[in-house]
């Protein structure tokens, strides 16, 4: 196998291998290469990695930068949302939990499957 075919096999099975790794190490892998396609396209292009096939690997990898980005701000949206629902969730704990021991307390068994509690006690 001559060192370019064995340049392209390496460039194929480092693609399918970038699976298991996180959006933001794909895409650095995709940079790190879309550079060195651009510095040796002479040499990639009797392999069918031409001026074309670098502007569409280019387009693609703009576009999971973008869109990476919209997700990891979403994530951070997602994060402040879920403190301020735990937060209130534990105030509508502790809010439920003291009207259900006044409940208890005050009205007569019989009538707390009316409030929701199913307690015998």
């Amino acid at each position: 196998m001559s060192l370019q075919g064995f340049n392209l096999y390496l460039f194929y099975f480092k693609i399918y291998n970038t699976m298991a790794k996180s959006y933001p190490n794909q895409i650095s892998d995709a940079q790190v290469m879309l550079a060195g396609i651009k510095t040796n396209q002479d040499v990639l292009e009797k392999r069918s990695i031409d001026e074309n096939f670098t502007d569409n690997l280019e387009v693609i990898l703009n576009s999971c930068i973008k869109l990476n980005n919209e997700q990891e701000e979403l994530k951070a949206r997602l994060k402040t949302k879920t403190e301020e629902l735990n937060k209130q969730m534990a105030e509508l704990k502790a809010r439920t939990s003291e009207a259900r021991k006044i409940i208890k307390l005050d009205m007569p068994q019989t009538t707390w499957k009316e409030f929701g509690i199913a307690d015998k006690r």
